[in-house]
């Protein structure tokens, strides 16, 4: 299983991040280590810097190279909601130095995913609504409908360079409002009014 993370996918995030808008999906990849699995996240001591970045997440259902966007829809049927930690401080270091920032990105436990699943059916992801609370304070709003590139699209893309493998998690982006976390925060992403998941910072 690995992670496809894509990024500067809403258009006031790009803008908050000062970066260009994407012609094409921009993606990155976390490995299965980076998944936390036990609900107990503890704030890496390498960074001083760490941000949630709370982003619709999409299972694949079946194996896929090539796919057509017309029918990616076929590859996946339920959404959730997770956190891609990022240490800001490393990824602008390595940017600075025009280096890889996977180091910032694909550390153990920096990939939250909610064990609860939507049907695409009834929530369908271009529109899904969703919600970021830090201490029970609202700090990321959006909706599918405002990313740049959709699922479909994504998969489309990504599919061309890299076969997706069932079970592999597709990150679709975070919309503007990304900020640090501190020990002791409570964390916690809503779905369609249904909270997926909280977690605390330890």
């Amino acid at each position: 299983m690995k992670i496809v993370c894509i990024g500067r996918n809403y258009a006031e995030h790009a803008a908050e991040m000062k970066a260009e808008l994407p012609s094409a999906p921009v993606f990155f990849m976390k490995p299965d280590t980076a998944l936390l699995r036990d609900n107990a996240f503890y704030l890496p001591s390498f960074t001083q810097d760490l941000h949630y970045e709370c982003e619709l997440v999409v299972k694949m259902d079946k194996m896929g190279k090539h796919i057509d966007p017309e029918y990616a829809s076929n590859y996946y049927s339920h959404i959730s909601l997770g956190i891609d930690f990022t240490a800001r401080d490393l990824q602008n270091r390595c940017k600075e130095k025009g280096l890889p920032w996977e180091m910032a990105k694909a550390f153990d436990n920096s990939a939250v995913v909610s064990d609860r699943w939507l049907p695409v059916e009834e929530f369908p992801l271009e529109k899904a609504q969703f919600s970021f609370y830090q201490n029970d304070i609202l700090k990321q709003q959006a909706s599918g409908s405002e990313m740049l590139f959709s699922i479909d699209q994504i998969l489309g893309y990504v599919s061309q360079l890299i076969t997706l493998k069932t079970g592999d998690l597709i990150f679709t982006g975070t919309p503007a409002g990304v900020g640090p976390v501190a020990i002791g925060d409570a964390l916690k992403g809503v779905l369609e009014g249904q909270e997926m998941f909280h977690i605390t910072v330890k």
